[in-house]
């Protein structure tokens, strides 16, 4: 059983929705199986469809009722052809960098070329590590063109304590963004909703069930027709840089969704991450090596 604590951003989501953003992973529909399954209770009582949720209260997802969410809820599949860069690993998590147009982790049963495929292969234990098969230990996910730093847990404790590192204030992500147009300094506070029939999108300042979300971002070179940002966030949302860039006027390179040019791949790249080692407190601090149109060329 897992537990997760509805954050005010959540307040007055279906119990549905909140599970779904509570849980990596987890669509909308695969929610509502785990509710049909009796797996989901809400302040220590059966979740029905329907309720809503208040910030403070607690949902409980049982995590032996994987099966619920259909064939994408098995395992992964191991996959040793998938190359895989690993940047750090202990007796707790992996790190890894992803490279771009690699998925974070399956959608179906068998499917493979993932980063949790290539994770699983090469550390088995990082599979029964999170609450949801699919996942493969994985503690946060990046875009499929997205590509930088992937924190992979190996044990389910570690999952838990992971995933409330990468949620405390101390936790920072660091991308670097090429985006459209002659860009400076800056920052958004806007909250992000999702947005479209399937949230396949998120809006900016509105959408279903806004979070908060604050992005920082500073030039690291400009270059004429395009800019080259340091992007820092602390909990990210979906797709919160490009969001809140586009939103700026300076949509990324690359990103169609947001009114980048359809060309081209996506310019960004999770360039660092830094948090607390939930065991003992320390300090970490995991990089990516930027891929080359990330570099300075000055």
């Amino acid at each position: 059983m897992s537990r997760f604590a509805i954050e005010p951003g959540t307040d007055g989501a279906r119990v549905d929705q909140a599970v779904a953003r509570a849980v990596p992973g987890l669509s909308v529909a695969a929610a509502r199986r785990l509710l049909a399954a009796g797996a989901v209770r809400l302040d220590g009582r059966p979740a029905r469809k329907g309720d809503r949720v208040r910030a403070g209260q607690t949902l409980d997802v049982d995590d032996a009722q994987g099966a619920a969410e259909g064939p994408e809820g098995r395992r992964v599949t191991p996959d040793p052809a998938t190359p895989l860069e690993v940047l750090a690993v202990d007796a707790d998590f992996v790190a890894i960098a992803k490279p771009a147009g690699i998925p974070s982790h399956p959608l179906l049963a068998g499917e493979i070329g993932t980063a949790a495929s290539a994770v699983v292969a090469r550390f088995p234990e990082c599979a029964a590590a999170s609450p949801h098969a699919r996942e493969g230990g994985l503690v946060h996910r990046l875009d499929t063109a997205t590509s930088g730093v992937l924190l992979a847990a190996r044990h389910p404790d570690a999952w838990h304590a992971l995933r409330s590192a990468m949620a405390d204030p101390d936790c920072e992500k660091v991308y670097l963004a090429e985006v459209r147009g002659e860009a400076g300094a800056g920052q958004s506070l806007e909250p992000i909703g999702r947005a479209g029939r399937r949230g396949a999108r998120v809006r900016v300042g509105g959408g279903r069930s806004p979070l908060p979300a604050h992005t920082r971002w500073e030039v690291l070179e400009p270059r004429g027709e395009t800019t080259l940002l340091r992007v820092t966030l602390s909990k990210g949302r979906a797709h919160q840089v490009r969001a809140h860039l586009a939103a700026a006027g300076h949509p990324i390179a690359g990103d169609p969704l947001y009114g980048g040019e359809p060309d081209g791949a996506l310019r960004l790249h999770a360039w660092a991450i830094r948090f607390r080692h939930p065991r003992d407190g320390r300090a970490i601090s995991i990089e990516a090596p930027p891929p080359d149109w990330a570099k300075i060329r000055r």
